[in-house]
């Protein structure tokens, strides 16, 4: 049977993702508060996630490298947007966004975090995506929900990402990916496909590779 016009532009999608990823993608800064945002000259895709939901594994088995993105021993430790340049010359910038539901914090890091998030959701045009990642054994909390409304509210198009998926049995993952589903059709900024990975053992690491590089419109 051939391939229709439909399997061959995603396995062209699937080889070019592979290539640019498999090429020079550097950290470029960490910027702490607007002001030291890089210039808005690329498409941008951004992480989001509650600490310890595996941000950083998946950062890293996207783009082939062991430690592109720090992981943290203290999860909730990074305050800052973290940006990576991805492609020589430069195609766009994966952005690393501070996690979220920190129970020990202070209210006023909580509030300064919220601040940022929201005020670079709402204010950088160049962004194309936001990745927003839930972790398959607890499935959306409430704190997910809250980030969801935020992106709703920022009007910012959001995919969800079940991380660690071969932490459960295949049964309880069917479960959690069709409630998941479901949550996101009552979230007008959220994509109806739910993508569902293991930074660990690669599952859905590629068709993840491939969305990025369609939602950064290259």
């Amino acid at each position: 049977m051939d391939d229709t016009p439909e399997d061959l532009g995603a396995s062209e999608l699937l080889e070019r993702a592979r290539k640019l990823f498999s090429g020079p993608v550097t950290f470029l800064k960490s910027a702490p508060a607007l002001k030291f945002l890089p210039e808005p000259e690329v498409p941008e895709i951004a992480f989001c996630g509650r600490s310890n939901v595996g941000k950083s594994s998946l950062l890293n088995a996207l783009t082939g490298r062991k430690a592109i993105a720090r992981t943290s021993v203290t999860p909730g430790r990074t305050q800052e947007l973290n940006f990576f340049d991805v492609g020589e010359p430069l195609q766009f910038r994966l952005v690393d966004m501070p996690g979220y539901g920190f129970a020990k914090a202070p209210p006023a890091v909580v509030e300064k975090w919220r601040r940022l998030v929201r005020d670079f959701l709402r204010g950088r045009v160049v962004l194309k995506r936001t990745l927003l990642l839930v972790d398959s054994r607890h499935g959306v909390k409430p704190v997910d929900a809250e980030m969801m409304k935020m992106l709703d509210e920022a009007a910012v198009g959001y995919r969800i990402v079940l991380t660690k998926a071969d932490k459960i049995k295949a049964s309880e993952l069917e479960k959690v990916h069709a409630a998941t589903v479901a949550e996101a059709r009552k979230h007008p900024a959220a994509f109806p496909e739910v993508h569902v990975t293991s930074s660990e053992k690669g599952m859905g690491i590629e068709e993840l590779r491939a969305a990025v590089l369609g939602d950064a419109e290259l």
